[in-house]
């Protein structure tokens, strides 16, 4: 990786530098790693560039963003050509204390914006930092819960046109070359918090007796988590299930593999907020979760799928079972998911929603 002189010193074409006079609207993502936070800045920030200038920066993100580059940090310094004053969007910690550097350091004509996913007791110091904001976003009702200060409620909406219900013939579990004539999946890093485990035991728990069902696995498995995922893999194993509960590890692209689901699992024990239910309903899957994160502020039981007790195996494998022994519920369900999500959270409702914060911060005397 360069070193940060090396990215400043490039002088780079014309083609590749950001007007920063057009740019009101900075949305920082510094972590290298992928995560939800990356997600959601590539998922959003299209939709937002089509209304507002709108530059992003930081490693991990795609070309095809509007990105400013670090030698033009300077540029925060000074008003955009709007006059208006610049919002930093802050999604972590880091990007909060950046945006106080800026401000308060720098005196950069900046106001300060925290969206906060979080579902759990806010650190003093993470507190303070929200304190020293000038909106809050949360992300759900639940996470909005955990904080001291007036917030707005904005939840995360999904890209309808990258996730659909299937289109063609390879969208088709029988295309997938897997054993069985309908999938169940659970998708996302394979480690604890996930609740990957309760997954597994729940498909070694049901398989035997449903045998046109095969359960998929996806997701990256870092280096702390190889021994959890190698015990996962024993236990299928043992259990005489390899030819039909696949872990697949981390796929090229995971969207035919929503695509391809019947019913989809979210048994994570915390999470943030979560998107892969809102992926798979708009996948036309239905969704059986655990009430981590905002799942329950997402899947409707008894009419998109269902929703249990956090960390609570026999309850997850009790909500499974009714879709493996009636497949065609899995299927009415699956298409109220489909109908929910467009109605409910479409990518374009929640870049409105921000919008709308963006605006009240402008508007600030």
């Amino acid at each position: 990786m360069a070193s940060l002189s090396d990215r400043v010193d490039r002088t780079p074409t014309n083609a590749d530098v950001l007007d920063m006079s057009r740019v009101e609207v900075v949305a920082p993502n510094l972590k290298s790693r992928l995560s939800g936070v990356t997600s959601t800045i590539v998922q959003l920030v299209p939709i937002q560039q089509r209304s507002i200038g709108i530059a992003t920066i930081g490693p991990g993100l795609p070309d095809s963003l509007p990105k400013m580059r670090w030698w033009q940090l300077p540029a925060l310094l000074v008003r955009p050509a709007s006059g208006r004053w610049r919002i930093w969007h802050a999604r972590r910690n880091v990007e909060m204390v950046a945006g106080l550097l800026l401000r308060w350091v720098f005196r950069a004509p900046v106001r300060l914006l925290f969206t906060s996913a979080a579902q759990r007791e806010h650190q003093g110091f993470t507190k303070w930092l929200i304190r020293n904001m000038d909106a809050v976003i949360a992300t759900s009702a639940r996470s909005g819960a955990f904080l001291d200060v007036p917030h707005t409620v904005v939840m995360h909406g999904v890209d309808l046109d990258r996730f659909h219900p299937p289109a063609a013939a390879t969208d088709r579990f029988a295309d997938s070359g897997l054993p069985g004539r309908y999938a169940i999946g659970c998708f996302g890093r394979v480690r604890h918090q996930k609740g990957t485990d309760l997954f597994v035991d729940a498909m070694i728990a049901l398989l035997p007796e449903f045998p046109d069902w095969t359960a998929i696995v996806t997701g990256r498995v870092t280096a702390e988590n190889r021994d959890f995922a190698n015990d996962l893999e024993r236990r299928v194993h043992e259990a005489g299930l390899s030819e039909r509960i696949r872990l697949l590890g981390e796929v090229p692209d995971i969207r035919p593999w929503y695509r391809r689901l019947s019913l989809y699992v979210a048994p994570s024990r915390n999470e943030g907020f979560g998107l892969t239910p809102l992926e798979a309903m708009a996948s036309g899957s239905a969704v059986v979760a655990s009430d981590a994160g905002a799942f329950a502020e997402m899947v409707l039981p008894g009419e998109t799928g269902d929703v249990v007790a956090a960390d609570d195996g026999p309850a997850l494998t009790a909500a499974i079972r009714p879709y493996l022994a009636d497949p065609s519920l899995a299927q009415a369900h699956g298409r109220n998911a489909l109908a929910h999500v467009r109605q409910h959270f479409p990518l374009v409702r929640e870049a409105d929603g921000v919008a709308a914060v963006y605006n009240r911060l402008w508007a600030m005397r």
